[in-house]
């Protein structure tokens, strides 16, 4: 009997995505021996609306397909973009487990936001098909266990990264190398993305 297939699914507004987020992913994936690791490009995230001008979603999602290239395992996932709407991860996270049925899911957080999963929507659907996966920096303190969720945490380096200090580097024209992974750099070049502070 083959072992269940394992998926990450690591969502977010990636506006712009940066390396940051790439080391998360690689070592998330290695770390839990998953098959694939989905960056799930947020289509309206609903958290953030309002708060700032958001870069169009179809851009974001192909910044994200650029940065990825044909790194093993991780891959940018437009599922969010083709259902339109608000972007909930239960929804998401229901979605990839119709597609792979048997499957073990994964749904990757950051510490700060493993604070936050009471406010999200239907997250008990989330804890109950998937495991979650906290990314902690070094030296940080252990999540707090939570009820209802099976969590395990992964350790990354600690890159303090700011995607509003990238937007705004990018609208001043200063370097973005070795921030932002350079096929996304190349794409934001060439769509003129974040120009005049977006």
């Amino acid at each position: 009997m083959t072992a269940p297939v394992r998926i990450g699914i690591f969502g977010g507004t990636f506006d712009p995505i940066h390396v940051g987020h790439l080391v998360a992913a690689v070592n998330v994936r290695y770390s839990l021996a998953l098959d694939r690791l989905l960056l799930v490009v947020a289509n309206q995230p609903w958290q953030k609306e309002g708060l700032r001008s958001i870069t169009p979603a179809e851009d974001r999602y192909d910044m994200v397909a650029a940065a990825v290239g044909d790194v093993a395992g991780i891959e940018a996932s437009r599922i969010e973009l083709d259902r339109g709407g608000p972007s909930y991860t239960a929804d998401t996270v229901e979605t990839v487990a119709a597609a792979f049925p048997g499957a073990e899911l994964f749904c990757v957080v950051g510490a700060d936001v493993a604070l936050e999963l009471g406010t999200w929507e239907r997250s008990s659907v989330i804890a109950e098909l998937a495991t979650l996966v906290v990314v902690n920096r070094p030296g940080s303190p252990h999540t707090a266990p939570l009820d209802g969720w099976r969590v395990v945490e992964v350790e990354v380096p600690n890159l303090e990264v700011s995607s509003t200090d990238l937007r705004n580097r990018a609208a001043d024209g200063r370097p973005l190398d070795y921030l932002v992974p350079e096929g996304a750099v190349r794409f934001m070049r060439e769509h003129n993305l974040y120009a005049g502070g977006r």
